[in-house]
C-alpha cells in the first residue's frame, strides 16, 4: 500500500525538526535542506517496505542520519574563520577565500514553536555548532539526538542501528571531547544572552551612517570582525579601525534589515551600494555577539544565497 495523506501530513509535521538535526548535523542550512529532500525521497520510495518494527518517526530518523552520515563521510570539518587561524596581522583589504563547504553559516528559524527542545538556542549558537563538527560523524549524532533532542538511549540505539552499551560509549567520548576542546569561537562566544537592543541599535545607526569612530567605539579593546567565506579576520580596535577604513568604498552606502538567526538571536541582512544607483543588494548577515554592552565579535556571513534562504528581498531601493 501506498503512503497515506495522513502518512505524508507526518513526515511534513516533522520537517521542522529534521532540518534542525541535520543543520545541526552538517553546519549548512543549503546542505540541511538537501539532506531532508534527500531524506523525504527516500521515504516516499521506501515506504512500502516499511515494517512497522519501529515507529514511522523513528525508521525516518534513521533515513535522516544515514543521509547525514553519507554527506560526512566526503566531507571535510567546517569551521568558523576565527577557530582557522590568527588574526590578521597586516590589515588589507580581504581576499582570499575558501570554498562555501569549508564554513558553518548561520540558519533562519525552523519552526514558529520555540518551546521545542530542538530549538533550544544554546544547541543552536554558533560556537556549539563548531564544537560540533569537531566530533566524528556517528558521535555527533549521538551528542545531538540526547543531549539536544533528550531521546532515551534505546531510542537513539534503535534510530543508529547501535547497541545501548554503544551509545552510551559514543555520549561519554563525545561530551569528554566537547569539554576538552577549546575553540576561539567558544571564548568568544561567552556573551550576554540576549544583546541589548540599544547597542545593536547604535551599530545600525554607526554603520549605515559609516561613522568610522562611532562603530568602532561600539566594540570591546580586543573586539573582532570576522567574514567568511574570507578566512581572514581582524582583532582589536586599532586594527578595526584601519579595516573599516578600507572598506569604506565598498560599504558606505549600506543599509540593513533586521532578521533573526539560529533560534531566535537578533541579527542584520547588509544591503550594500550596486551599479545601479537607485539599488542595494545583498551582500553580509551581520550577527553581533555583545559581551558587558559592548561588542565582542561581529560575524558578517557574506553569502548572498543565504538571503533567498532567509525570505529576504533580492534588492531594496536606496
Amino acid at each position: 500500500m501506498s503512503a497515506t495523506a495522513f502518512d505524508m501530513q507526518l513526515l511534513e509535521d516533522l520537517r521542522p525538526e529534521l532540518t534542525s538535526f541535520c543543520y545541526r548535523m552538517l553546519g549548512s542550512i543549503d546542505d540541511a535542506d538537501d539532506a531532508v529532500q534527500d531524506t523525504c525521497i527516500r521515504v516516499w520510495q521506501s515506504w512500502d517496505s516499511f515494517r512497522h518494527e519501529s515507529s514511522h518517526k523513528t525508521w525516518i530518523y534513521r533515513i535522516a542520519s544515514n543521509v547525514c552520515l553519507d554527506k560526512l563521510r566526503k566531507a571535510k570539518r567546517r569551521t568558523l574563520p576565527v577557530d582557522l587561524s590568527d588574526p590578521a596581522t597586516a590589515i588589507i583589504a580581504p581576499r582570499d577565500t575558501l570554498p562555501e563547504s569549508s564554513w558553518i553559516w548561520v540558519a533562519p528559524d525552523f519552526a514558529e514553536n520555540p518551546e521545542h527542545a530542538m530549538m533550544r538556542k544554546d544547541t543552536l549558537q554558533l560556537c556549539f555548532l563548531a564544537l560540533l563538527q569537531t566530533l566524528p560523524p556517528r558521535q555527533r549524532a549521538v551528542l545531538i539526538l540526547k543531549d539536544v533532542f533528550e531521546w532515551p538511549s534505546k531510542l537513539i540505539a534503535e534510530t543508529l542501528g547501535m547497541s545501548a552499551a554503544a551509545v552510551n560509549s559514543a555520549l561519554q567520548r563525545a561530551r569528554e571531547s566537547i569539554n576538552r576542546t577549546n575553540l576561539r569561537s567558544d571564548e568568544l562566544s561567552r556573551m550576554d544572552v540576549e544583546p541589548d537592543q540599544e547597542l545593536l541599535t547604535r551599530y545600525v545607526e554607526a554603520f549605515e551612517q559609516f561613522d568610522i569612530d562611532a562603530l568602532v567605539s561600539l566594540f570591546h579593546e580586543e573586539g573582532c570582525m570576522s567574514m567568511p567565506p574570507f578566512a581572514m579576520w581582524v582583532r582589536g580596535k586599532d586594527d578595526l579601525f584601519k579595516f573599516f577604513s578600507l572598506t569604506r568604498s565598498h560599504c558606505e552606502g549600506s543599509r540593513f534589515i533586521p532578521v533573526t538567526v539560529n533560534g531566535g538571536y537578533p541579527a542584520y541582512a547588509q544591503y550594500m551600494p550596486s551599479e545601479e544607483e537607485s539599488i542595494l543588494v545583498p551582500w553580509g548577515i551581520h550577527v553581533i555577539e555583545v559581551r558587558d554592552n559592548k561588542i565582542l565579535h561581529v560575524q558578517n556571513f557574506i553569502h548572498t544565497k543565504l538571503f533567498e534562504r532567509f525570505g529576504l528581498p533580492t534588492h531594496i531601493n536606496r
